[in-house]
């Protein structure tokens, strides 16, 4: 498997902090067990969430930000929504489009922080995506994401305490603090669950517009 450190490291040094998901997505030839965060399957978070809630989408449009494989915005989906899903790497949007040739989904290649999605989106589902950007771009990514949120915003992550301590390489946990730019963004919390799970500490937080 890729060492994400290393490659994230490079591409640090060349000015260049979110180039390394192409090339990560570009070395793994095809092959899931070379992407570090894939599964196959749906964000348990947000299975869960799912469970409980029983959301019907239909008639409605969503967002999934930093799709991947396509996994969760196959799911969400599922629950009835019109997607778009993208995904800064180009060959990661190939790869979804490979493995979900029937897909309702809408694939596109684009950049977080080139979006032109402002507030088109009924539900925006965002899981892990600003966590495996380095801690300067964050604020600028939450911002973001709010501005494509005309209804909610489902967003996980792993969590910290406001003063405890960042790692020096991905994935970065966010602090309550932190996620108060979503808020600034014209978004208020309609909950906020604080949880461990896989060993990590998450943050769930379903978001609405003003």
């Amino acid at each position: 498997m890729t060492d994400v450190r290393s490659l994230f490291e490079k591409h640090m040094q060349n000015d260049d902090p979110t180039g390394w998901f192409e090339e990560l997505y570009a070395l793994a030839d095809g092959n899931p067990d070379n992407v570090p965060w894939a599964r196959l399957h749906a964000n348990v978070n947000l299975v869960g969430w799912q469970e409980r809630e029983q959301r019907n989408g239909a008639g409605k449009s969503a967002l999934v930000v930093g799709c991947g494989l396509g996994d969760d915005a196959e799911f969400v989906s599922a629950m009835g929504y019109a997607v778009t899903a993208f995904d800064i790497s180009e060959t990661a949007i190939h790869w979804c489009k490979r493995r979900w040739t029937d897909t309702r989904v809408t694939y596109v290649q684009a950049d977080l922080f080139e979006l032109s999605f402002e507030g088109q989106f009924d539900f925006v589902y965002e899981s892990y995506t600003v966590q495996a950007l380095p801690p300067p771009l964050h604020k600028r990514a939450l911002e973001n994401v709010a501005a494509t949120v005309g209804g909610e915003l489902l967003f996980v992550c792993r969590g910290r305490d406001d003063d405890a301590p960042q790692r020096d390489s991905p994935p970065w946990a966010l602090s309550r603090e932190q996620l108060t730019t979503l808020e600034r963004g014209g978004l208020q919390v309609a909950s906020f669950e604080d949880f461990f799970a896989a060993g990590a500490r998450r943050f769930r937080v379903l978001y609405t517009r003003l």
